[in-house]
C-alpha cells in the first residue's frame, strides 16, 4: 500500500510480524490509522449491519466539554456552542486577510517541477484537447466561446437544439475560429485583446516539455511510471466537473451537472505559449461503469476500467490529490481515500503536530444511509445483535 508524501509514515516499517505490533507511530500516524486505513480494512470482517457510531460519540465529548456549571448544563451548551458559531463566522469573513505576525507556510501556493524534463513533439490531435481545455478554462476566453456557440447556431440552424451535436462542433472549430477572431481584433485600433489572450489564441509550442513530477500548490504530484518504482503514491487525482450527462448513445439532448472524475497522471505536460506557461495533467479517468458507491459511504473504482478517451486533460491547479488502497472484500477494485489538510507542513515539526482531528479528515464526508437500530431489530428479528462482547480477530 502506498500514500501520499507526507500523509503519514511509512506503515510497512512500523509493522513487527513476530509479535504482531505496531511500533513507532506518530501521534499523526494514530489518527491516519484510526480515521482512513482501519475502516477499510474492519469493513470485511464486522457482521452486517454496522452502525457508525464514533462521530456522535466524539461530538459528545465536545458539548460535555462545554459544561462549566454543572447544574446548568443546558445554559453552559448554548452559550459555548453560539461564541464558537460567532468566532466560526468571523474567520469566514476574514478568510482573504493577510494575518499579522503568523507566518505563512512558503511552500503553499508554489508550483514547480520536481524533475528534470523530456522534451517531446506530441500528436497534434492531443496537443489540441489539451489547448482546448485550457481555453475553455480561461476566464477571458468565455465570451468568444458565447459568441462561436451563437456563430454555430446561426450557420446551422437545423441543429439548433440538438446540445451534443452543436458541443461537438464547437470543440472541432472553437481553436482554429478563435485563432483568426483574434488576429482580426488586433489589426484594429484600440482593441482591447489583452497580451494572454493574444498568446493564448496564436496556441501552444508543439515541441511540449514531459515532466515526471511536479509541485502544485505545494502538493506534490508524480506520473504513474514515477510512483510504480518508489513507495509513496502521488499519482491520484479528483476533478468535481460540469459536464453533459447522456440518457443513452441516442440521447440527443443531455443535461449538464456536476460529476467527480477520479483518475491517474499519466503525463504531466508544460505547455509553453511563449511568454507563460501551464501546467496539465494527462490523466486516465475511471469511467462510470468502474465506479460505485458501497452502503458505507466508501467510493469505490476499477482502475482498469478507463473512460473519456477524448477528454483526457485538466489543469493541474484543478484537482485535487487523491490516493487508491486495494480493497480486502472485492478483487480488482480499490477504496478511495482523500488526502488531509496539508498547511500545517511549515508551521508545525515533525515530532509534534498537535491537533490534527480538523487537518485529517475521516474516510467519508457524508453520512451514509443507514436505518435506525429499532427498525433493523424489528426487520431482522434480533439476528444481527451480539448479547456478549466476544472480541473479533483480525488475521
Amino acid at each position: 500500500m502506498g500514500v501520499p508524501e507526507g500523509y503519514s509514515s511509512n506503515i510497512k516499517n512500523l509493522v513487527s510480524l513476530q509479535d504482531s505490533r505496531l511500533l513507532g507511530l506518530k501521534s499523526h500516524d494514530c489518527h491516519t490509522l484510526m480515521q482512513q486505513l482501519l475502516p477499510v480494512a474492519i469493513r470485511s470482517v464486522l457482521e452486517k449491519p454496522a452502525r457508525w457510531m464514533y462521530p456522535f460519540e466524539r461530538y459528545m465529548k465536545v458539548l460535555k466539554g462545554y459544561v462549566q456549571n454543572r447544574t446548568r448544563p443546558e445554559g453552559c451548551i448554548a452559550e459555548r456552542y453560539i461564541a464558537e458559531e460567532a468566532v466560526e463566522f468571523c474567520t469566514q469573513h476574514l478568510s482573504d486577510v493577510s494575518t499579522v505576525g503568523v507566518p505563512s507556510s512558503q511552500k503553499m501556493g508554489v508550483s514547480k517541477p520536481l524533475s528534470g524534463c523530456t522534451v517531446s513533439v506530441v500528436d497534434q490531435d492531443l496537443l489540441n484537447q489539451a489547448h482546448l481545455y485550457v481555453l475553455e478554462n480561461t476566464e477571458e476566453v468565455l465570451p468568444y466561446i458565447e459568441q462561436h456557440m451563437i456563430h454555430i447556431k446561426t450557420a446551422y440552424p437545423k441543429f439548433r437544439k440538438r446540445t451534443k451535436w452543436l458541443q461537438d462542433k464547437h470543440n472541432s472549430t472553437f481553436i482554429q475560429w478563435l485563432r483568426f477572431k483574434v488576429q482580426s481584433e488586433l489589426e484594429e485600433d484600440n482593441n482591447g485583446v489583452s497580451e494572454n489572450l493574444r498568446w493564448l489564441a496564436a496556441g501552444p509550442n508543439m515541441a511540449v516539455p514531459l515532466y515526471r513530477s511536479y509541485l502544485i500548490k505545494g502538493i506534490k504530484f508524480n506520473i504513474k511510471a514515477q510512483d510504480d518504482v518508489r513507495t509513496t503514491q502521488n499519482s491520484g487525482v479528483y476533478l468535481l466537473a460540469q459536464t453533459m450527462q447522456v440518457a443513452s448513445a441516442k440521447d440527443k439532448n443531455p443535461i449538464l451537472s456536476n460529476m467527480g472524475f477520479y483518475g491517474v497522471i499519466q503525463e504531466i505536460w508544460d505547455l509553453d505559449y511563449q511568454k507563460f506557461t501551464i501546467p496539465v495533467f494527462r490523466c486516465d479517468w475511471i469511467d462510470s461503469s468502474g465506479l460505485v458507491v458501497d452502503e458505507l459511504g466508501f467510493t469505490l473504482v476499477d482502475l482498469s476500467k478507463i473512460g473519456h478517451r477524448n477528454d483526457q486533460f485538466v489543469l493541474a491547479s484543478q484537482v485535487k490529490q487523491i490516493f487508491f488502497v486495494d480493497d480486502p472484500m472485492h478483487r480488482g477494485w480499490s477504496v478511495v481515500l482523500s488526502m488531509p489538510n496539508r498547511e500545517y507542513n511549515d508551521v508545525i515539526g515533525d515530532e509534534v503536530l498537535g491537533d490534527v482531528i480538523i487537518e485529517c479528515e475521516p474516510f467519508t464526508r457524508g453520512m451514509p444511509n443507514v436505518d435506525t437500530f429499532d427498525e433493523l431489530v424489528g426487520e431482522l428479528g434480533g439476528q444481527n445483535i451480539r448479547d456478549g462482547c466476544e472480541d473479533i480477530w483480525i488475521e
